[in-house]
């Protein structure tokens, strides 16, 4: 058992309950003042007295340690109480009961530009950040040209951050977040905006600062950067601590409780996300003439319900293996001269949208996929682990495909060949 000195991160019966309908606070004395003022003015004018306010716990009954130099994957589906957990660890917000300490410098990107002005330059928010985060000027100084050089982004340092794309906010700010030479590190789902390169960096970076002793917590829904990222992992299932441990096993058992959570009607989900103009009401995966079962090497076909026939709809998906591990992506909104898009005049009916294979070329095993709409690049429904499917051991052109080796997922279709060195190769010594 870990020392109090060995440990970085201590919840203890952490709970934190939010009453829906009420806005007023009583952080400050002006607010106990306005919501007083309220009252009486509701009283003298004979309005009814507000309904009281429905209570949901964030939060309830957490309890964990985590240790110095740790990388932990802090995963659990949409609601689930990821985000408020690293608010309280990060002062952003304050528990309802119990507590949860961090020992020494906390770093933290909650989410993209905190801490920058959008009209401020990417140098002058450089300073601007840093002083946020607990920098002083002398030390900011001191440490901008690595900050600078880590981002990639010295031709548009003297440029507004307005203009710069959301993977540049991402770049600089977890940049200034990683100089701070943090006690505790903490990262809200800031990398999967990032591109694979920079992507990279972060992962050598945290491992860097894992190392000389930073505690670094990390929440993505990207289940295959929380296993290159961590080490340990905590799953939440509403509000509560459902597990704790091996990043490995904790992503295991997230995967099984997402595969039940599949059994539900999709349509009647809560756990999704977007503006909801149009949503996925059912998904399925299908093999040769509409069978349920799939074979590596037959046809496949994966057909998504939505509710309204749009013609710019966008429909995307992503295969992943049992791991967590991203397998492959498939986008309408990278177009072939052979689609077949929704006619204008079906603009408010119900409609399928289809993704057809020549040839399934995953491996046997088991997968889950995630899908998102699109609607001139608005996210409007993404649901995480919309259906499950397996792949039995097939023929790939001829060839037998009976397992996966090692953690791949996917057999390329191919070609061996056998032949004898020239002979005049082998008498020059050629290999």
């Amino acid at each position: 058992m870990p020392t109090s000195s060995e440990l970085a991160v201590v919840a203890t019966n952490l709970g934190k309950r939010y009453r829906l309908g009420q806005s007023i606070r009583h952080d400050a004395a002006r607010d106990w003042l306005a919501d007083s003022a309220e009252q009486l003015l509701r009283r003298r004018l004979g309005a009814r007295p507000r309904s009281a306010p429905l209570e949901l716990w964030a939060l309830r009954g957490v309890e964990f340690e985590l240790e110095r130099g740790d990388v932990v994957g802090v995963i659990g589906r949409n609601g689930a109480g990821k985000s408020t957990l690293l608010k309280i660890l990060t002062r952003v917000t304050r528990p309802t009961i119990g507590s949860l300490r961090g020992w020494g410098r906390v770093g933290s990107l909650l989410e993209l530009g905190t801490g920058f002005h959008p009209e401020l330059t990417g140098r002058e928010n450089v300073f601007l950040s840093g002083a946020v985060l607990g920098m002083r000027r002398a030390e900011i100084v001191r440490k901008f040209d690595r900050i600078v050089e880590f981002s990639g982004l010295e031709h548009m340092l003297d440029t507004p951050v307005k203009r710069y794309s959301s993977g540049m906010y991402v770049r600089l700010g977890f940049s200034v977040a990683a100089h701070l030479e943090p006690d505790i590190l903490v990262l809200d789902e800031v990398l999967a905006v990032g591109d694979a390169p920079f992507q990279g960096r972060c992962l050598k970076l945290v491992r860097h600062l894992s190392q000389e002793g930073t505690t670094v917590l990390l929440v993505s829904h990207n289940l295959g950067t929380v296993v290159s990222f961590c080490r340990s992992g905590l799953l939440l299932e509403e509000g509560t601590l459902a597990a704790q441990g091996a990043v490995e096993d904790v992503v295991r058992t997230y995967v099984r409780s997402l595969e039940t959570a599949a059994g539900q009607t999709l349509g009647e989900r809560r756990d999704r996300s977007g503006e909801g103009r149009v949503s996925v009401t059912s998904a399925r995966v299908l093999g040769t003439e509409g069978r349920g079962s799939l074979e590596t090497g037959e046809p496949a076909r994966f057909d998504f319900e939505v509710t309204r026939c749009l013609p710019k709809l966008q429909c995307s998906f992503t295969v992943y293996d049992m791991t967590g591990a991203a397998v492959t992506y498939f986008d309408s909104g990278e177009t072939s001269p052979l689609d077949v898009p929704f006619e204008p005049e079906t603009g408010s009916r119900p409609g399928t949208v289809s993704c057809e294979l020549d040839e399934l070329l995953l491996l046997p095993g088991r997968y889950r996929l995630n899908v998102a709409l699109y609607l001139e690049g608005q996210l409007q429904d993404h649901v995480e682990a919309a259906a499950f499917f397996s792949v039995a051991p097939g023929a790939l052109r001829g060839r037998p495909v009976s397992s996966a080796p090692g953690n791949a997922g996917i057999q390329i279709p191919h070609l061996w060949k056998f032949e004898h060195l020239p002979a005049r190769q082998r008498s020059a010594g050629i290999r």
